[in-house]
């Protein structure tokens, strides 16, 4: 689900998104490519065009569990602005994927451009925290999350 205040269009003032747009080639992945694992180095970060990229996590011994599903617009992968620089969760494909694609190293060596970006992947982790507590609730709590916002 993307919320409107994580969306980069939202986050980031046009000169920042024009710079960073200016950073960006396009990619394609068929569905069921792996992005990234996790405990591996971060080094980039994607804005899905079109398709769906699932955030998992290992669980030895089974397939990983899936915490989220990202479609159009939204920000896959956070852990490449926070040291040590080390991917939290897994990604991968669901369906082909179009995205635009990101060299984590461009976007945090400038200062005032980094700092705006931190805001954005800040947003991000928060909404995406959120969103897994009320899953959470729903799934744990007696009565369920309860509609919590």
């Amino acid at each position: 689900m993307t919320s409107a205040i994580t969306t980069m269009n939202a986050a980031l003032p046009a000169e920042y998104r024009e710079q960073l747009m200016r950073a960006a080639h396009q990619v394609s992945f068929e569905a069921g490519t792996r992005l990234f694992e996790e405990g591996r180095r971060a080094d980039r970060f994607w804005i899905v065009r079109t398709g769906t990229v699932a955030l998992d996590l290992h669980v030895p011994g089974r397939r990983p569990a899936v915490v989220e599903s990202l479609g159009h617009g939204e920000l896959v992968g956070w852990s490449w602005h926070f040291p040590p620089y080390i991917w939290h969760l897994g990604a991968e494909a669901l369906s082909p994927v179009r995205a635009w694609e990101f060299e984590a190293e461009a976007v945090r060596t400038n200062a005032e451009f980094g700092r705006a970006t931190a805001v954005w992947v800040g947003r991000v982790v928060a909404q995406r925290l959120h969103a897994s507590r009320v899953r959470l609730l729903d799934l744990y709590a007696p009565y369920g999350s309860g509609g919590l916002t």
